[in-house]
């Protein structure tokens, strides 16, 4: 549910607890209830009121690192994973049903890439510095739009999905 809330208010901007409820087939009270724990750990924030009580509610958008990893919390963070695995797999294939259908120009504009390389460690973290460098100058000032009722015209959400992982187990002498 609260994964969901997330992708919603990705997709929105800012709605209410009501809005959201209507989306996603469940009532405003449970919605509300999870946008506010959301909220409680940072992943939301208020966008200010509309009449009477009404909240609306806008993503946080930032990115997290988790400290100090416990063999428990680890085991919580893979089941989430698997989860936002699933949603991703999901997606993708959601939009591969219906790519046929979409303009062209948006048609051409995505992508699906599958490579293979060898690469060290060392070059293997060059890469993920780079493509981290490539997400702050491209992606991440593009999030803010969530937030403007001002987008560009004809823009939509886009999603980035990345897996990068070496595809075997190292030998045992191999080091790193």
């Amino acid at each position: 549910m609260r994964l969901a809330l997330l992708d919603l208010l990705a997709e929105l901007g800012t709605a209410t607890a009501t809005e959201v409820s209507a989306r996603l087939n469940e009532s405003p009270a449970n919605c509300s209830w999870h946008l506010r724990q959301l909220a409680r750990y940072g992943y939301v924030e208020e966008a200010g009121t509309g009449p009477g009580r009404t909240r609306r509610w806008r993503l946080v958008l930032e990115s997290r690192r988790i400290e100090g990893m416990t063999a428990e919390l680890e085991r919580a963070l893979d089941a989430v994973h698997d989860v936002q695995l699933d949603r991703q797999a999901w997606t993708i294939r959601t939009w591969r049903a219906g790519r046929h259908d979409e303009p062209p120009a948006w048609a051409e504009a995505s992508l699906e890439s599958d490579c293979w390389t060898w690469l060290t460690a060392e070059e293997a973290a060059e890469f993920q510095a780079a493509y981290l460098q490539l997400l702050d100058e491209h992606i991440l000032p593009r999030s803010q739009r969530a937030h403007a009722p001002d987008r560009p015209a004809g823009s939509r959400p886009v999603r980035v999905l990345t897996w990068f992982f070496p595809t075997d187990r190292p030998p045992h002498d191999a080091g790193g």
